[in-house]
């Protein structure tokens, strides 16, 4: 611990006040809001390669590190909340020079340095020798950065480090146990497509369940400086559309969700391709998700919390992410059919 802190006021207090721009600059690009320009870099690696195998390791690269980025948020959130560790300005007072706004809690594990080592294991394969070498300097210049700027104790970045890591390591493990899997399950029965569905309604209520008996209604806790979980109820549709309403609206939107559901059922029973009826499956168990809480509670749980200064995004919940994904593969998937119908016409 002394060693820790001495560490901590070494590069804190030693770092020249003309490099603070440069501190800020890689805690910008170890935050969390860069993923969806890593995700895009990826996606355009796969499709752009002209080698199939090339093409194959990108695939590997975007769905190892979506899946790798999910667990460490939700073991990230789980740590700072069970652990609760204070940050360096509470415990060592005006010993610390901290740039930005000054926090208090949730400080281990360093979201920053968990997301850099995320980055790290998603490029890391792709990548030639120098920038490999580019790759190890972001890492080790983020970690720096939130010690620089006062946020985290060494120990908390290299507790990041290692959570991104072994989320790394987890998502590429299970991912190779995924796809045979996934590929035998597709070949047996459609029904493979209501499992999911399934699985993304029990996630998403037992995330609910557990906002409820932990956080009262209206109840908000910053976990990072971009991100807070909250307890709202929301008795309208996505951004609150019809909230306002007398209460028919609960009717309304149960009746509507419904509909809609039955028609992803019919829809799942067609031959489809693989990533197509992935689609469908999420959307399917992200509406069926908010209609569980229409029907059982009268309106839906929100605790997602995303801001950036003091303007917030509406709050989600993870039903809402699944249907977000869901569209966000149709989408891909029709561009997919589009480049086949364009290369078939091109050949004839």
């Amino acid at each position: 611990m002394i060693a820790n802190t001495a560490l901590f006021q070494a590069i804190s207090v030693g770092t020249p006040a003309a490099l603070g721009s440069l501190a800020w600059f890689f805690s910008l690009t170890g935050s969390y809001w860069t993923a969806p320009l890593i995700l895009l870099g990826l996606w355009w690696w796969s499709n752009s390669a002209t080698d199939p195998a090339r093409a194959r390791a990108g695939r590997l690269q975007f769905a190892g590190f979506g899946m790798a980025f999910m667990l460490a948020i939700l073991a990230a959130i789980i740590m700072k909340l069970w652990l609760d560790f204070t940050r360096p300005p509470v415990i060592l007072g005006d010993l610390v020079r901290v740039l930005g706004e000054i926090e208090q809690h949730y400080s281990l594990p360093s979201g920053h340095a968990t997301y850099s080592a995320l980055v790290v294991g998603a490029l890391w394969p792709l990548l030639g020798r120098y920038g490999r070498i580019g790759l190890i300097l972001y890492v080790g210049l983020v970690g720096w950065s939130r010690i620089a700027t006062g946020r985290h104790f060494p120990v908390e970045v290299l507790a990041g480090w290692g959570l991104g890591w072994g989320c790394t390591a987890l998502a590429r493990w299970l991912i190779s146990l995924a796809v045979p899997a996934w590929q035998t399950a597709c070949r047996i029965s459609a029904f493979v497509w209501y499992g999911v569905a399934a699985c993304i309604i029990m996630v998403d209520q037992l995330a609910k369940l557990a906002i409820n008996h932990t956080l009262a209604h209206g109840e908000q806790v910053e976990v990072t400086p971009f991100f807070n979980l909250v307890h709202v109820l929301n008795s309208g549709a996505a951004f609150s559309f019809l909230a306002s309403a007398s209460g028919w609206q609960r009717y309304f939107f149960i009746a509507i969700g419904l509909a809609i559901s039955a028609w992803l059922v019919r829809i799942l029973r067609q031959h489809l391709p693989r990533l197509e009826a992935l689609g469908y499956s999420l959307i399917l168990g992200g509406a069926l998700g908010n209609i569980t809480d229409r029907v059982f509670r009268g309106q839906v749980v929100d605790f997602l919390d995303f801001y950036w200064l003091h303007a917030h995004f509406p709050a989600f919940n993870l039903a809402d992410v699944a249907i977000a994904l869901g569209a966000a593969l149709l989408i891909v998937e029709a561009q997919n059919k589009g480049e086949i119908v364009g290369a078939k016409a091109s050949t004839t």
